[in-house]
């Protein structure tokens, strides 16, 4: 295990953790590495609550607002370069605060696990399932892989078409379930690589959670949401990238292509999230094993500087 200093800030969307780690880092002397995996691409802003310059508070973000919205983003290529700035901002005498959401990220760097690399060699089956989305929808390769892999489509957001294609894709390579290659690999993991790693999740009374997420998408809707990926599509970005899929922005999109209300999509983007910090729960309750785990109630602190602080005083 590595003795590297680290400290992690996750939970579930809208409990604060960007002001808290930002709070953290100015304490400590850090630099905030992001484990979003949305926040990474430009011009995606309103929709993904990107951390805005004056928020920064001069504190230097990595991995945010780095990729155009059609280059490729993965856990592996998060993994690999997140390993990497953690060692980087050690050297420099700094504290590595991870922060975000995404917990596939945050397993995958935390416990290092390795990613098969295979060589793009069957480029015409891919184009094929990228096809296929554009003419009948992700749904359609959702239940394609329902079919196939039961377990990987239970645990794959429909909205995430580069998991389901890289899952069906795998399926067809090797005949077998991604499910059951990833559980073998879980079986595997025995303890975290960075044993010296101080792990915050935020968290809070549901009610107030899922208000915080509705007041946010409502927050987003007035910033200027509509706008942006209004401003995306006429770039010449497709509804199809990944990037595209991400909650927010694909709902927007079919309001946009006359396919619901706007008052509809807003409702859809309020239940999509609700869902999805539900699953972020689930995710950091059972999935952190052998780590330095302290939970964070958020309702018991006036702000999110207060947050920020009270993990100051735990990190001491």
């Amino acid at each position: 295990m590595s003795k590297t200093p680290m400290t992690v800030i996750c939970g579930p969307t809208a409990c604060g953790k960007t002001p808290a780690a930002i709070h953290l880092a100015q304490k400590l002397g850090g630099e905030i590495i992001s484990a979003d995996s949305m926040q990474i691409y430009k011009k995606m802003d309103i929709g993904t609550a990107k951390v805005t310059q004056e928020e920064m508070r001069g504190i230097v973000h990595h991995l945010v607002d780095e990729l155009a919205p059609d280059e490729e983003y993965s856990v592996a290529i998060f993994k690999n370069k997140a390993a990497q700035l953690v060692n980087e901002i050690n050297s420099r005498g700094k504290m590595p605060i991870i922060c975000g959401g995404t917990g596939f990220y945050l397993n995958a760097l935390l416990y290092d696990i390795e990613f098969e690399v295979e060589p793009d060699n069957d480029r015409e089956y891919r184009q094929y399932l990228e096809d296929m989305a554009k003419e009948k929808g992700v749904q359609h390769l959702h239940d394609m892989l329902a079919k196939i892999d039961p377990q990987a489509a239970k645990l794959t957001d429909v909205g995430n078409m580069k998991r389901v294609i890289r899952a069906i894709e795998y399926f067809h390579k090797h005949n077998a379930p991604i499910s059951l290659h990833n559980k073998q690999q879980k079986e595997k993991r025995k303890e975290p690589v960075y044993s010296d790693a101080q792990v915050f999740v935020l968290c809070g009374e549901r009610a107030e959670m899922y208000d915080r997420i509705n007041r946010r998408v409502d927050a987003m809707v007035a910033n200027g949401l509509v706008e942006e990926v209004t401003a995306l599509l006429e770039a010449g970005y497709s509804p199809a990238l990944t990037s595209m899929q991400g909650i927010g922005y694909k709902e927007i999109v079919k309001y946009l292509q006359n396919e619901c209300t706007l008052e509809e999509a807003i409702t859809t983007v309020k239940r999509g999230t609700r869902h999805f910090a539900k699953r972020q729960l689930t995710w950091f309750r059972h999935q952190m094993a052998g780590l330095n785990v302290t939970w964070v109630d958020i309702d018991e602190f006036g702000d999110n500087a207060a947050i920020g602080e009270e993990i100051y005083r735990m990190c001491k």
